[in-house]
C-alpha cells in the first residue's frame, strides 16, 4: 500500500504531547495554544519517547487523525524556538519512513525520493 499525504502546509509541532489527546483535543490544542485555526494542511505531534506520531488534518467535511508507531527506532525531532515548524511533503515523507528528515532536509547536491 502507497501512502501520499499531501497539503499546501504541514505543521510540525516542536514540543512532544500527551498522546491521550484525540480528535478533540490536538484541534483545541492547535486553536488555543498554538494560536492558529485549522486551516486546509496537517499538523504533525509526537510523544515524550519520541516513537510515535499522530498527524490531524481536515479532510474535506471533518477531522481526520492519522497514527504512526516506530518499531524499534525513534523519530528525529527537530527542535525551533517557535510552537510550529512548517516542513514540506517531502520532508514528511522522511519523517513518516523513520528517516533523519533533518539531515536528509540540509544535505546539499544529494537528491533522496519521496519514500512513500
Amino acid at each position: 500500500m502507497q501512502l501520499h499525504l499531501k497539503a499546501s502546509k504541514i505543521w510540525f509541532a516542536t514540543e512532544p504531547v500527551d498522546f491521550r489527546r484525540g480528535i478533540n483535543g490536538l484541534s483545541t490544542m492547535v486553536v488555543s495554544q498554538l494560536a492558529s485555526q485549522i486551516q486546509a494542511g496537517i499538523y504533525v505531534f509526537y510523544n515524550r519517547a519520541k516513537n510515535k506520531l499522530k498527524l490531524l488534518a481536515y479532510h474535506r467535511n471533518g477531522m481526520m487523525l492519522i497514527y504512526k508507531c516506530l518499531d524499534k527506532k525513534k523519530f528525529t525531532i527537530s527542535h525551533t524556538e517557535s510552537a510550529l515548524y512548517e516542513m514540506d511533503e517531502k520532508q514528511l515523507s522522511w519523517l513518516l519512513a523513520g528517516l533523519d528528515w533533518v539531515e536528509m532536509s540540509v544535505s546539499e547536491g544529494l537528491v533522496f525520493d519521496d519514500y512513500f
